[in-house]
């Protein structure tokens, strides 16, 4: 799997294919609204990612393609997606129309851990959700301490 530039991931998948990698870009078939017309199209279900199948001898020709920013890592070492994994995103799709992908969703009274800035690895309590920021409350030495998160930045325990 690899991150792209934002916006080139289909752009991406084409580029890959044209050095024949075996590559995956899901995309959704979304009916959008102009103020003159509507349009149906097609838009990348993950954003910022393409699926690739490369073997170990060429995988690191994969970053030299334009758009390509590198791997997505886990564990220190480049993420493996399963075969199945893709099958069942290919039948999803298939299925249904305006897919959305939502990370695990935050919810009032979830207890939280700060994943990065000055604040990381406390933990605390949600308070509120509102859009893409949370009201997290940290109970720490006896004090409440409230801050404003973006939900991307923190991890449900």
């Amino acid at each position: 799997m690899v991150y792209t530039r934002p916006r080139w991931e289909k752009k991406v998948a084409s580029l890959l294919s044209d050095r024949g990698i075996e590559n995956y870009c899901p995309l959704n078939k979304v009916t959008r609204q102009w103020s003159d017309r509507r349009k149906l199209i097609e838009e990348p279900v993950f954003k910022g990612y393409v699926f690739v199948k490369v073997s170990e001898d060429v995988k690191w020709s994969v970053t030299t393609v334009n758009g390509v920013l590198n791997y997505i890592y886990w564990l220190g070492k480049p993420a493996i997606v399963r075969e199945e994994e893709i099958n069942t995103i290919r039948k999803f799709l298939h299925e249904f129309d305006q897919v959305e992908v939502n990370k695990n969703a935050i919810n009032t009274d979830d207890k939280v851990r700060v994943m990065q800035g000055v604040l990381m690895n406390y933990e605390g309590m949600v308070i509120e959700v509102f859009g893409s920021r949370a009201v997290v409350r940290i109970e720490s030495l006896d004090l409440n301490i409230s801050a404003h998160f973006d939900k991307g930045n923190l991890e449900v325990i």
